[in-house]
């Protein structure tokens, strides 16, 4: 909305205050500021708001607003006085406004830091949220515009509004006077208020989802009157899949005197339809959606699934469309899958939804399968189906212009029955937000993500979303640091899912080997070598081995405690008559599913060779059973999702649809303990469903086989399993988090740093920013502890003579031009020069061979201890903000990539991790008899480079190279860094969804 003139110009309307959010049950709003346009919707929403409310508001009978009012109320300044307001369907349901005051409560300006705030919401929209949402984003105005504390006086029957503004997480200070409650809150986030945030943005946008999957009815829109169609499929597939709501078919085609299509109400608009519509599927052409998306908004639908196509994937005209037909459903407080989608599945017995264009609904399993293709969607539910999986819940959202992978996480997290979430994507709208989604969930299940259009640096067609610049590598090394199974292939995401969805995790990486043909053994001995794992030598039953062989030895191998994992592997056998048997699957499928019922938390694989049947024999013999328990921290709660936890409950204990935490003081159900797990974390055995282990169970009680998977080849079954060591490594690292060592404070001058930046910027009109010369680079570095050993310039020998005999001998003679920095295999470096003489030989060198002082700008500098040379780097990206890299320093390294990357702020445990995930780590721990280096040192420069671009955004880029790692020590020859001013950051402040 544009500013009247009325309104002060030098206080332009503030658009960046608009955002759309979730609210708690699922349903979207939007949060604006009021203009002197809202007259006539306040007195409209006042009207609608109960007398208790009023009296509630100004603590007197107050029935109706006078003018003089409703003019304060719809204007304002937007500094000293402002007013939000929450909407659907552009009516107001909410307001909250705040006016700067002094020290004796009377009317203020600026640099009066308090303010007092009023909320009213509709009582038909109290419990909403709408209160909650509307205190995060009135609180970040205030911040913006300088003010510090709330004040607020509450009656104390308004035991509503005391718990809003009680659960904020904010620190808080309470009084009673004059028969009101006074408080006063500090708008400084704190760790509790975030915590309370991001909880409460997680449950609303599961619930969003939630809302979607699992309707009470749907209306399939633009349902054709002869078989065939897009509209006529997605209605057969919902009667087919048995879908237990009520159905609908509308077409404003249909003739008047048309009562049933396919056995269900037909009808030409959502407006004869006398009961709610939950969930409406859209199959009309786009130039005929905005009528229909109009229709649902006005009939109360909850959401939208839009199969339409013709948006963002036909160029700019259709991305404005895409971006209208979100306004439009949001307006409504609609979320959408689409548009362009394939649709969406819920498996579960109570629902039995298929409102997809899949033909055949899959299998009831703990699968949940997100992908942002519906072509690969389809590929994905085939392969599934082909290996006997199931599936809990299918979203294919074509475009994702609104509902995303972010969402999916949201859901899957709390989801009772999904215990794998497999996600297909291709762009990341908000990669902040997904890496922390992905960690939170990654403590309780597993994620396993494909990510498409990998190299081409832009996004896919219809994907309205910022680009992010960040190369491939980077992008993996940060989901593998939030826990997320990152695979290559789709065909590697189904194997990954299968494991894991049917299996325990394995406790370390020993892998026992049986099977009868000595062959495969070998190919999976050599395959479990390939990738990291630590297989014993395969045991080879033979040719002869009869079922009951391959039992005994599968029994006897999950109860040998010198493996973690048993794979094997069978060929056809030969009968009695000299011919392989290919069809007796069903026969050894049994025998391995007797040897696994003993309860062993092991997993299983299979690898099997044109054995007919044995793969769906497999998925038959346990498609009955419930999955068996996951080992050492099935429940692990990361300490962030125990935080958001936590302090949701505390603030809506009420709507928090989590399943409770087992005690950490119980027993675990599935077997000892894995190597590495503590004591604490023993009781996280639970049932792979994600519900609670019962506290009353017979703790002697064997768990029940999961599922079998089989594989056609070695490589694949290996490779699922190795990403599933990985993965319970990471799940028992992540029960105790990583630390940032206290000793880290004393030796930095956080406040001297941001004194020196704030003046370095104050000296650069360009707002890109600017780089800092070596001097000012050091001094920056040096209030967080990083040396930077000094160089001297040196225009001419006189002047290198001189600095050596300043810093002392041996010193490096070096070039600093930028096509030679680095460059030590161009010769622009001499090391250990001893004296004079040898200083003015090295300098006519180096001018000889590489050209003029003027072009070389030549330096000297004291020599450092001899070491491993290594590069250290931090830089932001505006999408997934600060990142630490490391690798060692040389054009191999480069050449071939070898960098390791993390995520800002690191602590303790990702510096270690950093410096040991590179290939050429083994060279930092004595490789081939060479001295180990001080890798401590390297790990502390690593979190002192951390807390440096963690505590100061505008510090956007630092590059310390070489940095010499010693035997004892390290020494820092070089550093660049820039500043600018900080990118905006999207995963910080209010909740708000985004607009692309």
């Amino acid at each position: 909305m544009e500013p009247t003139p009325e309104q002060s110009p030098h206080h332009a309307y503030p658009d960046h205050w608009e955002a759309d959010v979730v609210l708690r049950d699922g349903g979207t709003a939007r949060i604006r500021p009021i203009t002197t346009d809202d007259a006539e919707r306040l007195v409209s929403f006042y009207e609608q708001v109960s007398d208790e409310s009023k009296y509630y508001r100004f603590f007197a009978p107050y029935p109706r607003l006078s003018d003089r009012d409703v003019h304060r109320f719809t204007h304002h300044d937007y500094v000293d006085r402002v007013g939000l307001a929450v909407t659907i369907g552009g009516e107001f349901i909410g307001t909250v406004r705040y006016d700067r005051i002094d020290d004796r409560g009377r009317p203020a300006s600026a640099p009066a830091d308090e303010a007092e705030v009023a909320f009213l919401v509709q009582d038909a929209h109290q419990g909403r949220g709408v209160a909650s949402a509307l205190l995060e984003h009135i609180a970040a105005v205030a911040r913006e515009r300088g003010i510090r504390r709330f004040a607020a006086e509450v009656l104390p029957a308004n035991n509503k509004m005391i718990k809003v503004f009680r659960d904020g997480g904010y620190t808080q200070r309470r009084s009673f006077e004059d028969g009101s409650v006074h408080l006063t809150l500090d708008l400084e986030p704190t760790e509790k208020s975030l915590a309370v945030q991001r909880g409460r943005e997680q449950r609303a946008e599961a619930r969003s989802v939630q809302r979607l999957l699992a309707p009470g009815s749907v209306a399939v829109i633009g349902t054709g009157r002869t078989p065939g169609g897009v509209g006529r499929t997605v209605l057969r597939n919902l009667l087919a899949a048995g879908y237990t709501g009520r159905t609908y078919a509308v077409n404003r085609a249909f003739d008047e005197g048309l009562a049933t299509l396919d056995g269900v109400p037909a009808h030409r608009s959502l407006g004869e339809i006398d009961e709610q519509v939950d969930l409406a599927v859209i199959a009309v052409p786009a130039h005929r959606v905005p009528e229909a998306v109009a229709d649902c908004g006005e009939h109360g639908v909850q959401g939208l699934v839009v199969l339409s196509a013709g948006y963002a994937e036909r160029g700019a005209e259709g991305r404005e469309l895409q971006r209208e037909l979100v306004r439009q459903a949001r307006s409504y407080g609609m979320r959408i899958i689409g548009p362009n989608a394939f649709g969406i599945i819920n498996t579960a017995e109570t629902v039995r939804l298929n409102a997809s264009l899949a033909p055949e609904s899959p299998a009831r399993g703990r699968i949940g399968l997100f992908t942002q293709s519906g072509a690969i969607g389809i590929a994905l539910l085939s392969g599934l189906h082909r290996r006997g999986a199931g599936l809990s819940s299918f979203i294919s959202a074509g475009n994702r212009a609104d509902v995303s992978g972010n969402d999916f996480l949201q859901y899957s997290f709390e989801d009772p029955d999904t215990d794998v979430a497999l996600l297909y994507l291709e762009s990341l709208g908000n990669p902040r937000k997904f890496t922390r989604l992905a960690r939170r969930t990654a403590a309780v299940k597993p994620v396993v993500v494909v990510k498409g259009a990998r190299h081409s640096g832009t996004n896919p067609p219809g994907h309205a979303v910022p680009v992010s610049r960040i190369p491939d590598t980077t992008v993996s090394a940060l989901m593998r640091q939030a826990g997320v199974i990152r695979v290559d292939t789709v065909t590697e995401m189904v194997d990954a899912g299968l494991l894991l969805a049917g299996q325990p995790l394995p406790a370390g990486p020993r892998v026992a080997i049986l099977g009868n043909s000595e062959s495969l053994g070998l190919l999976t001995y050599d395959a479990c070598l390939a990738e990291g794992l630590r297989p014993r030598p395969p045991i080879d039953l033979t040719t002869a081995a009869s079922p009951q062989d391959f039992r005994d030895a599968l029994a006897e191998a999950l109860a040998d405690g010198t493996c973690d994992s048993v794979i094997v592997t069978a060929i056809p056998w030969v009968g009695e008559n000299g011919e392989a048997e290919t069809g007796d699957g069903q026969v050894l499928a049994e025998a391995l599913t007797k040897a696994v019922a003993g309860g062993s938390a092991k997993p299983v694989a299979v690898v099997h060779v044109e054995i007919g049947g044995l793969a769906e024999a497999l998925a038959a013999a346990s498609s009955t059973a419930t999955p068996r328990p996951r080992t050492a921290a099935s429940r692990t709660v990361s300490p962030e999702a125990g935080a958001d936890r936590a302090a949701a409950t505390a603030s809506e204990a009420t709507n928090d649809r989590a399943g409770t935490t087992t005690p950490a003081t119980a027993t675990a159900r599935t077997g000892p303990t894995a190597p590495g797990t503590a004591t604490a974390t023993a009781a996280l055995g639970t049932p792979a469903s994600g519900t609670p282990a019962d506290a009353t169970a017979d703790p002697e009680t064997p768990p029940r086989p999961g599922r079998i998977p089989a594989y056609p080849a070695a490589e694949r079954a290996v490779r699922a399993l190795a990403e599933a060591v990985k993965y319970a490594q990471w799940r028992r690292q992540a029960a105790v988090p990583g630390k940032i060592p206290e000793f880290l404070d004393d030796t930095i001058d956080e406040a001297g740093a941001a004194a020196l930046i704030e003046a370095q910027l104050a000296t650069a009109p360009d707002p890109r920013g600017r780089p800092l010369t070596h001097d000012e680079a050091r001094e920056l570095l040096g209030r967080y502890g990083i040396d930077v050993r000094p160089t001297l310039p040196a225009p001419d020998p006189e002047a290198a003579v001189a600095a050596a005999a300043r810093l002392g001998y041996p010193v490096a003679l070096k070039t600093t031009a930028p096509h030679l920095r680095h460059r030590a295999d161009l010769g622009g470096v001499r090391l250990d020069v001893a004296d004079e003489e040898a200083l003015r030989r090295a300098y006519g060198e180096l001018t000889d061979l590489l050209g003029k002082p003027a072009e070389l700008l030549p330096v000297v500098q004291a020599m450092a201890p001899r070491g491993v040379d290594t590069v250290v780097r931090a830089s932001i990206d505006a999408a997934a903000g600060a990142i630490l890299s490391f690798g060692l320093a040389g054009a191999p390294s480069e050449l071939l990539g070898d960098t390791a990357h993390r995520l800002v702020p690191a602590t303790d445990r990702d510096a270690a991790e950093l410096i040991r995930s590179i290939r050429a780590a083994p060279v930092l721990f004595g490789w081939r008899g060479s001295a180990p280096v001080d890798t401590a040192a390297l790990e502390e420069l690593l979190l002192r480079l951390s807390r440096l671009v963690d505590d100061h955004p505008e510090v956007v880029s630092v590059a310390l190279e070489p940095v010499v790692v010693a035997p004892q020590g390290l020494t820092v020859l070089g550093a660049s860094v820039r500043l600018a001013p900080p990118p905006a950051r999207s995963d910080v402040g209010p909740r708000r969804l985004p607009n692309y």
